[in-house]
């Protein structure tokens, strides 16, 4: 289970670190914006990884989503979040991301400043089993079709669209 009480920076719009709020008072509906982490790993074929989240995580439990996702740490940069977490969730590191971006994404429940990467690796991806309901890779035609049909995460299907031009099936 995430711990309720784990420190995350409060951003301004600019990126500016105004302060720090829990793990449970960033998605208790205030909406207060922190900064996370994503990178879309690509393989050599062009394939996307996507990890599942597990059951029990308190948004989005049960969905496909960005291969890796994950909160900046109250004093934490943002390149170092982006390491820590490929390594805590993919058991990866060695890869060169390169950054796509960041923008902000509100939920019902948040409100985020997420910094995308990407990157391509063909190196073994070994998903945490503490953190993640496993993962694979998808070809941007099974992606396609299975778009606005609940299978991911409305913020990996917002991202994907912004930054790689897929539009969905129906």
């Amino acid at each position: 289970m995430d711990n309720s009480q784990e420190l995350f920076p409060v951003i301004d719009e600019a990126g500016n670190v105004i302060g720090s709020i829990s793990r449970g008072e960033a998605h208790d509906g205030r909406k207060i914006l922190h900064p996370v982490v994503h990178l879309h790993l690509f393989n050599s074929r062009g394939e996307l990884y996507l990890q599942r989240r597990p059951d029990w995580k308190d948004i989005q439990p049960g969905k496909w989503d960005t291969a890796c996702g994950g909160h900046v740490d109250y004093g934490e940069r943002i390149e170092q979040a982006l390491l820590r977490e490929v390594r805590e969730e993919l058991g990866i590191c060695g890869y060169t991301p390169t950054p796509l971006g960041h923008y902000i994404f509100e939920s019902a429940r948040e409100r985020e400043m997420v910094y995308a990467y990407q990157t391509v690796y063909d190196g073994a991806v070994s998903p945490s089993e503490s953190e993640l309901d496993g993962g694979r890779f998808w070809t941007a035609e099974e992606i396609r079709q299975n778009m606005g049909k609940g299978v991911f995460t409305p913020n990996f299907e917002s991202e994907y669209q912004r930054f790689f031009g897929c539009k969905s099936s129906s």
